[in-house]
């Protein structure tokens, strides 16, 4: 059964080290025969959250919010790969998701987190988890931690190394732990509206 999911990713540096990660989390969804697609916070180019995309009357919303908005609402399921910037949040990812509430609603998310150190964005990633869970997301137990990403992944994302093939090991986890959640919502939203 294939699902849509997005993966989504707020690293505004010049020089991302976080795209490893994504391309293979994509690559890995994909070949599970997934539909994916990449939600880039530095290409979609949301400003500094000033009104969410609720509080813009209908038709009024910028193009990328509007535009945004419905990729949120037809997606099955997310994943957050995440970037740890100084113990917490990376900004960027989270001025994304702020701009958006009850299209987050209902659906599962997984996080997947990285940095350049040997806590592969652990921090990051348990902050997101009560974030993305007061957002309205159910959020999967098993998550992916890479660290230190450049001797994880390749430039293209590929696995390299001990570290590379402990990351190869723990990914089916990840994905099937997202993929029954999605499956359990969409059974359960085919059964019956939500309580709100």
């Amino acid at each position: 059964m294939s699902f849509r999911l997005l993966v989504l990713y707020g690293s505004y540096r010049s020089d991302r080290m976080g795209i490893r990660l994504v391309q293979f989390v994509v690559d890995g969804l994909r070949a599970k025969g997934q539909e994916v697609e990449l939600v880039d916070a530095k290409a979609v180019g949301l400003p500094m959250l000033d009104r969410m995309y609720k509080e813009y009357k209908k038709g009024e919303a910028p193009a990328a919010m509007e535009e945004l908005a419905g990729k949120i609402r037809a997606a099955d399921g997310f994943v957050f790969v995440t970037g740890e910037y100084n113990w917490g949040l990376q900004p960027g990812l989270k001025n994304l998701t702020d701009h958006f509430l009850e299209e987050w609603f209902w659906r599962p998310a997984a996080i997947a987190s990285y940095s350049a150190g040997r806590l592969s964005g652990a921090r990051a990633a348990t902050a997101w988890h009560g974030t993305l869970s007061e957002m309205g997301m159910v959020v999967v137990s098993s998550t992916l931690a890479v660290g230190p990403i450049a001797q994880t992944l390749s430039a293209e994302g590929k696995p390299v190394g001990d570290a590379g093939k402990a990351l190869e090991h723990a990914f089916p986890r990840f994905a099937d732990d997202l993929l029954w959640w999605v499956e359990a919502t969409k059974a359960q939203h085919a059964r019956k509206p939500p309580p709100y």
